[in-house]
């Protein structure tokens, strides 16, 4: 445990990648088993530790100090484990734990033995130590490492590529012995597991600089549909859905996994639809807030499944009855896709459509209809390219549609995690509307991106200078700053006091010039509503 303390804490502070690549690297070849195998997990996200709940870390920070004088160092820290770690004054004698000593004994413990179990450990352990494990608890690293860039490492570890390991990874668990003995040439390559994720393939975004460099006649468009990218795999019967993440979501979606009565993966845009496709036609889009309805649900429910019926549009066929098409060229792959549909037809499945253009011109024309028909952008794919996980420049490219924009008021600020856990980096804010007495603001969204460092420093002290109510971590800010905050999308949402939510909005630039009273009014973010 003491070792993956010394691994974050040297994360943390090392900016960049190939220097975390390095760290990961060495720990993995220093590191025993079955401890660099959860090590890796707790790095990818894929540690789940359900037994120790936040509520208990508090309690012992409580205990430690008192419930106030805990909840005001929390405040101050803005991370729990950062915060419990640095009051904790217990210690006692005996060995600190190894780190898979702390994984199963979370996953054997009873709930009620929880906390003394932790108590142990962190009265053995030293600063860094106890910061690791309660870390690994929460389940919140924040060191600057991707799932991808920790699977990066484990492919350097190895000598082998990162594709490899995409294959091979999903569905296994941790400590990932049967990866480790073959990494390390003490047995064969293990096979993938049945019905397993492939790595997507994902597009860099376009600049309009880079265009004009590009040879219009290399290149196939296709519209860049507003869901969620899904990858559908079948075989024999049997079925799974997954995210673009390698998620299995196939328990929300009942309604395509019953039409996925194929063998073959499958790469497509997850939708809800107004209308099935009829003929030729498309399949009539809803917005994408009744696709959001239907996501992270356990159970869905039979209204639900009449009200926003699941649908998948295609992009790419991946494997055909076991032959993995992969290699092929981007043309040939869309050939057997057409061919593949046509002689799979389901009322849950059509075609995207590929847009004929003759030179960048007429490409932009056609683009700037997107909006205006609830479209993300366009999808740029040379003819050629391979299908290769990851993101790798060149083949592949998402030409999006220009951002909306308002100007909208802070209303609330809330400490940041990791490096940015002492400033009050995550900003709530605000359009006008008429209330009862007069012009009042009502919350629109929330950001966390799109300002520089220095910036943050200005608006950090902003928000302290400026504040009028604390609840918590979060400061209630008197009314004066304005934001252009840029966004995708707005629809409309009975879960918001102001019944509209945008679609991943980010900061575009401080208003330090612009009045309050002249940022926009909720109706301006309720015209650009499309239906």
């Amino acid at each position: 445990m003491q070792r993956f303390g010394e691994l974050l804490d040297s994360l943390v502070f090392q900016p960049a990648r190939n220097e975390k690549l390095r760290l990961i690297v060495h720990y993995l070849k220093t590191a025993p088993d079955p401890d660099r195998g959860y090590a890796l997990a707790a790095l990818t996200g894929a540690l789940d530790l359900p037994n120790a709940k936040p509520a208990v870390l508090r309690a012992l920070g409580a205990a430690q100090t008192d419930e106030v004088l805990f909840a005001l160092s929390y405040d101050y820290v803005g991370d729990l484990a950062e915060a419990l770690a640095l009051v904790w004054r217990g210690h006692e004698a005996g060995p600190a734990p190894t780190l898979s000593e702390v994984v199963t004994g979370l996953e054997g413990a009873a709930v009620k033995d929880v906390s003394d179990l932790i108590t142990r450990w962190l009265n053995r352990m030293d600063a860094t130590g106890r910061w690791a494990l309660l870390k690994l608890i929460t389940g919140e690293l924040r060191v600057g490492v991707s799932a991808r860039l920790a699977k990066t490492a484990l492919a350097q570890f190895g000598a082998v590529a990162l594709d490899e390991i995409e294959q091979l990874w999903h569905g296994r668990e941790p400590p990932y012995a049967d990866l480790f003995l073959w990494l390390t040439k003490q047995a064969a390559r293990p096979h993938p597991l049945n019905l397993a994720f492939r790595p997507f393939m994902l597009a860099h975004p376009l600049e309009e600089s880079e265009i004009a460099l590009l040879p219009a006649a290399d290149f196939r468009a296709e519209w860049k549909w507003d869901g969620i990218r899904v990858q559908l795999v079948a075989e024999n019967g049997q079925g799974r859905i997954y995210s673009r993440g390698g998620e299995e979501i196939s328990k929300a979606f009942p309604d395509i996994l019953a039409a996925m009565n194929f063998s073959a993966v499958l790469d497509g845009e997850l939708l809800v639809v107004e209308k099935p496709a009829a003929g030729n036609e498309l399949a009539e889009v809803a917005s994408f807030n009744k696709l959001q309805q239907r996501l992270n649900r356990k159970t869905v429910t039979p209204k639900m499944l009449e009200q926003n019926p699941a649908h998948v549009r295609l992009y790419d066929l991946l494997d055909d009855n076991g032959e993995d098409l992969r290699p092929f060229p981007f043309d040939e792959r869309r050939a057997r896709l057409e061919a593949w549909l046509e002689a799979h037809p389901n009322p849950r499945f059509d075609l995207s459509p590929l847009i004929p253009f003759q030179d960048w011109d007429e490409l932009a024309a056609i683009r700037a209809r997107a909006r205006s028909e609830a479209i993300e952008g366009l999808m740029l794919k040379r003819g050629d390219s391979l299908y290769t996980g990851g993101r790798v420049k060149g083949p592949w490219y998402k030409w999006k549609r220009d951002p909306l924009t308002i100007d909208a008021v802070v209303m609330y600020a809330q400490r940041g995690h990791g490096k940015r856990s002492s400033f009050y980096s995550d900003y709530t804010f605000g359009c006008w509307r008429d209330g009862e007495n007069g012009p009042e603001l009502v919350p629109v969204g929330k950001a966390y991106s799109g300002f520089t460092d220095a910036e943050l420093k200005q608006l950090d002290k902003w928000v302290r200078d400026h504040t009028k109510n604390r609840f918590g971590p979060v400061r209630e800010v008197e009314i004066g700053l304005v934001m252009e905050v840029a966004f995708d999308a707005v629809q409309r949402s009975n879960r918001h006091k102001s019944g509209v939510a945008m679609r991943f909005p980010r900061i575009k630039r401080l208003r330090w010039d612009k009045p309050a009273a002249e940022a926009d009014r909720l109706e301006t973010l309720q015209a650009m509503i499309v239906d």
